[in-house]
């Protein structure tokens, strides 16, 4: 059966973030150990996204925009504004620290936000691999197109085609953009999905679907989504996690040890430093 799940929501001054995993419901959903809606919103003048520097370990993060712009910084020296259909896949392995903000040129006028930022656990042999970043811009990405629909593959395979995006296990990453009226077939393959509605009513198999929230699909059905209003949605999901997961803070790990030692190196100044960055995160208390 599928399993629909309600993300707790965030203010954080008037932008608002919906977690959907983890939750009770969805601890996971193949490698993908949390997954964050951000907006929709349109920010005054003056006003932009401004998350400071902070560390992760053991995981890669991966940003997905619909609307505006964010710039991207890192302790490798990374540098780069990521545009709606583009992908930013930064993998944090032994340890990494990155702001996101909202490029100073574009607070002179009122500008959007809108999209998705979701971690992906990387295996046990992998999550002490070397810190990486990679942009990779919307014309890179496999589109699909079906009548009323669009599907833009951003990391590992679905409906026939891959990703360019590096992965460490089968990754299943599918953003949706459906006219009102289409309808299509979920990809079967990814031993586990769930489909995340942004925004728009849609159904699967016949069900309508709360927008902004979360189905975990059955495994192996190949589901059907009609939109009845124009939709924007996004499928996720891959192999099974190869272990349990520890998660504090801003850390994935499948050791408790190696979070504390996180801990440490956060708060004694080893992740290192980001050029053109003043402010931190404080470890939580």
């Amino acid at each position: 059966m599928t399993v629909l799940v309600a993300p707790s929501v965030h203010d954080l001054g008037g932008f608002q973030v919906r977690r959907a995993v983890p939750t009770i419901k969805a601890r996971s959903v193949g490698p993908f150990v949390f997954v964050d809606h951000m907006g929709p919103a349109v920010f005054e003048p003056g006003r932009g996204i401004d998350v400071r520097p902070h560390p992760h370990i053991g995981l890669a993060t991966v940003t997905f925009l619909w609307e505006g712009t964010i710039r991207h910084r890192d302790t490798l020296g990374s540098v780069q504004d990521i545009q709606p259909g583009d992908v930013n896949w930064m993998t944090a392995g032994r340890g990494i620290a990155h702001s996101e903000r909202t490029p100073l040129d574009l607070r002179g006028a009122p500008h959007p936000a809108h999209g998705m930022q979701t971690w992906v656990a990387l295996p046990k042999s992998h999550e002490e691999s070397e810190p990486a970043f990679f942009h990779h811009d919307q014309a890179s990405l496999p589109r699909i197109e079906l009548p009323g629909v669009v599907l833009r593959v951003i990391a590992g395979r679905a409906f026939g085609e891959e990703s360019p995006v590096a992965v460490f296990a089968d990754t299943f990453n599918v953003a949706v953009d459906m006219a009102a009226g289409a309808e299509f077939e979920v990809d079967a393959r990814a031993a586990e999905r769930a489909l995340y509605v942004l925004q728009g009513d849609v159904q699967v198999d016949g069900a309508d679907i709360p927008t902004q929230h979360l189905l975990v699909l059955d495994p192996g059905v190949r589901h059907k989504l009609r939109a009845r209003t124009p939709v924007k949605a996004m499928l996720l999901g891959g192999e099974p996690l190869d272990a349990h997961r520890h998660m504090w803070w801003n850390f994935v790990s499948s050791s408790k040890d190696r979070i504390e030692q996180a801990k440490a190196d956060w708060r004694e100044g080893r992740f290192g430093q980001i050029e053109g960055e003043t402010e931190f995160i404080p470890l939580p208390e």
